[in-house]
Order: C-alpha cells, then structure tokens, then sequence
C-alpha cells in the first residue's frame, strides 16, 4: 500500500488460512481498512467490477478489498445493501465471512487477527460458520461442500450447527436464486479436489445435492447386482467412482463425467432392480439438463455425454469385435478430437476401479483401445487404392482396412 494512503492493509482469506495449514496458498487477498475508492484511483489502483469495491494492485496484480459489511435484501447474487465506507472496521469485514478458518488476517507485522476462533477450529480441524449472517448467501452451502472435499484428506469436518444452517437455506428454497455460473464454479472447484466425494456427501446431508442435481441424489438407495458390484448402492458406487477419478489425476472434465456416468440408474423402474439395462442411453438426456442447467462448458458436456453413452462398450472391449471397438472410436468422434480419448479411458476406468475389492486393479480395456485407436488412426484415406470408388464407397473402404488393423492387434 503506498506510504501516502493512511489506510491499513491486512492479508486475510485463503492465504492465512492455507499458510496456517502449512499449504501453499493459491492467491492472495488484501483487505483495506480506512481507505477509499478515490484513494485507490489515485494511487494507481485500478476498480474491477461495479458491485464491490475490489481493485488490483498496479503491479502484482493481487486483489486489494476496501473493508466492507453486507446486510441481505433480497434474493440471489445481488440481493444485498453493501456498505464500505471509511468506518468499516477490520473485524465487521471478517464478520460478514462465511467460515471462522478463513475469517483470520494478517497485519504488516505478521501478526494474526483472529476474533472469530478460525485458529482454534482450524486445531479441531472443523468448518464452522462465522455468524447467523451465514444464511443470508445460500452459494455457501456450495462453498462449505468444496472446502470439505479440499480439506477432508486432513480430518476436516462441518461442524454440526453449520450443518444445521445449511439445511435451513436448503428449505428456504434460495438456492433456486442462486445464478448458474457461480454454482458451476463451485462445482468445478470441487471436482478438482482430492476427495469430490465429500462435496457429493456434504450436499446430500444438507439436502442441497436433491434441490440441486436430483438426477445425482436419485442414484442413491438404488441397488446393482452384487456380482459385479459388491458395494450394490449406486451411490457408494459413484462416491468410490469419484475418488478412483481424483487419485487417478483426473482433469475436472474427467472427475465430472465420472459424476454423471450412471444418471440412467436413477430412473430404473423399482421392478427392474437390481438390473439396470440400457440405463447408458436412459442417462444421456438426463447429463444434458444438468449440464444445460449449470451452464457447463461445451467440452466438459461433451465428455460427460459420451461416458455416459458408452462407458459399458468400453468396459466389454477385450471380447469385443474389430467392428465394434471401431464404432466405439467413431462415437467418441476421436479421429477428429483426439485428446478426448486419455479422458474417456480415464473416466472408465475411474468407474471399473469403483468398487469394492477393484480399486487397484488393471483397466487393461483402456489400453486395449488405445492400441486400436493408435492401429487404426494410422490408415487414411489418401494412402488407399480408391480407384473406381465414390461417395459412402470410400468411407466404407476406410472403415474396412481400419478394422483389419484392429484385428491385427495381439489378442484380437
């Protein structure tokens, strides 16, 4: 902060909270009290956003805050008065924070403010609101679901009452205010934690995963047989799935695919149970609502379609013919979009390896089609005696010579 401006700057938020964990943070956030907008102006700063005063620091770059207060006034995002005039004062700024752990600061002498416990439940290794204000932003729900997934490796749990303010804003019915976008966000940040079946398990308690994405909630109480799945719940199955997908360095494209790769189950006629055949296409409508619903990107939507559709034809390709590993290819359209095979195998294999007595287990199946893949990518068209071929005749010649190279391939 240049020397001229009489305001105080404090470090707070996730770089406190994350250097208290002995974690590299990922960013770190100033907040300044005594300041204001025309100061910041004036030294350089520049204004991002309409709504609160946020600003980047001329040269790093990092988010400098002027402290404000939030009182709620309506619904969603917007749906609150923002007050930061000079007066705010450093502890009703981390008062309006969602968890005590990241409602500590730092000063310029490195020495924590911490008025809110965060420290004390950061040693209990608890999530625990700040104030009743929690309430009043329902995406917090959301955000205490992702910390819980991003913290559970270190024995962090949500404390009971926070809980309870989480079922609360559930059955408010906020949530349905809550703008697509940011829900996705938190989404996705949550599927790029080491344990995204915390995020699962945490929406669900709180009755939020059934408001939200009820084609994932609907998963869970239905059974599978036990022959091939010894955990037989559906939803055990997909909070295993989803684990395998993260430890596996799975993108979030691929953790979230591995999400919705059994939405069909969901829908099963209760006289069908434990069988749940063709639930691969019955779920393909069911992937597209979601994703239409959150806004989420074209490429991850297209992912997560595709291992829906065909996850099974991947798990049966070692018996399968030349002909059907080949179609196999040509649904997954990777002759045209290559990258997308490392993610599909990923996502299947996350989904073969969860279950119980299969988490270490080879998914030889990936390989296999990757080798076809790679056999098969090598003949093209041009390389072809076509003469005297046209039109589907070539396509035709192409599909055939691509099928004799699959054939060839060892075990075939």
């Amino acid at each position: 902060m240049p020397s001229n401006m009489q305001a105080k700057t404090y470090l707070v938020g996730g770089a406190v909270r994350d250097s208290l964990l002995g974690l590299q943070p990922n960013a770190r956030d100033w907040v300044v009290v005594g300041g204001t907008a025309d100061e910041m102006l004036a030294n350089g700063y520049n204004q991002v956003g309409a709504s609160f005063p946020v600003f980047l620091h001329p040269k790093t770059g990092e988010e400098y805050a002027l402290a404000r207060t939030e009182k709620k006034q309506g619904h969603g995002y917007h749906g609150f008065n923002v007050d930061f005039h000079p007066g705010v004062t450093l502890e009703e700024d981390l008062q309006r924070r969602d968890l005590t752990v990241n409602a500590i600061a730092r000063d310029e002498n490195g020495d924590l403010i911490d008025p809110f416990g965060g420290q004390r439940d950061i040693g209990n290794k608890i999530l625990r609101h700040v104030s009743s204000a929690f309430v009043e932003d329902p995406l917090r729900v959301l955000r205490v679901a992702r910390f819980a997934a991003r913290f559970a490796g270190l024995g962090f749990q949500v404390h009971e009452s926070t809980m309870l303010l989480m079922q609360e804003i559930t059955q408010s019915g906020e949530l349905q205010h809550l703008v697509a976008e940011r829900v996705w966000r938190e989404i996705e940040a949550a599927m790029a934690t080491d344990t995204p079946s915390e995020f699962v398990s945490v929406l669900r308690l709180s009755g939020a995963l059934e408001a939200l994405m009820p084609e994932v909630d609907a998963l869970f109480g239905v059974p599978q047989p036990k022959k091939y799945h010894p955990e037989v719940d559906t939803g055990i199955h997909l909070l295993m799935a989803l684990d395998e997908a993260a430890a596996g360095n799975g993108s979030v494209a691929v953790v979230f695919a591995v999400l919705l790769h059994d939405l069909g189950k969901g829908i099963t006629p209760q006289s069908q149970w434990p069988s749940h055949k063709g639930h691969e296409a019955a779920g393909v409508p069911l992937v597209d609502a979601l994703c239409h619903r959150f806004r989420v990107p074209k490429s991850i939507h297209d992912l997560a379609r595709k291992v829906c559709a065909q996850h099974l034809v991947c798990h049966r390709v070692l018996s399968a013919r030349p002909a059907t590993i080949l179609r196999l290819l040509e649904n997954l359209d990777v002759f045209r979009q290559p990258k997308i095979l490392p993610d599909f195998i990923a996502a299947c294999a996350a989904d073969y390896r969860g279950r119980q007595g299969q988490e270490n287990c080879d998914y030889q199946q990936g390989e296999h089609l990757q080798r076809a893949y790679e056999v098969a990518v090598k003949i093209k068209a041009r390389d072809l005696d076509l003469e005297g071929l046209g039109g589907p005749q070539v396509g035709e010649r192409l599909r055939q010579e691509r099928i004799r190279a699959i054939s060839a391939l060892a075990g075939v």
